[in-house]
């Protein structure tokens, strides 16, 4: 299966602030603030956006279910999923197991575990996701974090968790 095409630095800044808005409006309905989409292969479309439902439906393992029930596996291993913060192992799994190429990220575990500290509701497992997509037979390729855009994807977040 080909490769996902890489983002240019400009894709990747745009999405991950889609990304973020779609968190900023899963927090306005009292969810989690985390959001993911789906990028086709040409690097501009967004196939879908996912915000947080709960604590066992994140944003980034429903939006990799739901591409895997409506996209092929050839299409998938093309495209991107874009989250504002690395995905759990849950997430990755999920993730891998639709087949999806790319991963692009833009705060890391260990900045969402500063932010949300040992809450009941997000008791973070410090696994890479990195580390869970080397364990596979496919390479998902991943991105991330994106430093300059940290402070901005982890806005959402300062005050919710306490």
């Amino acid at each position: 299966m080909p490769d996902a095409p890489a983002l240019s630095p400009d894709q990747i800044t745009l999405h991950l602030r889609r990304a973020n808005t779609v968190a900023q409006r899963a927090k306005h309905m009292g969810r989690h603030p985390f959001g993911a989409l789906l990028v086709a292969p040409d690097g501009d479309t967004v196939l879908a956006e996912q915000g947080n439902i709960d604590t066992v439906n994140h944003a980034e393992s429903t939006l990799a279910r739901t591409a895997a029930a409506n996209y092929p596996g050839a299409y998938l291993a093309q495209c991107t999923l874009v989250t504002t913060f690395e995905p759990c192992a849950m997430c990755a799994g999920t993730i891998y197991w639709a087949g999806i190429g790319r991963v692009v990220y833009g705060a890391d575990e260990k900045a969402l575990r500063a932010l949300t500290g040992n809450h009941p509701e997000n008791p973070t497992l410090d696994l890479p996701c990195r580390t869970v997509f080397t364990a596979g037979q496919r390479t998902t390729d991943v991105v991330g974090p994106v430093a300059e855009l940290e402070e901005e994807l982890t806005a959402p977040h300062r005050g919710f968790w306490r």
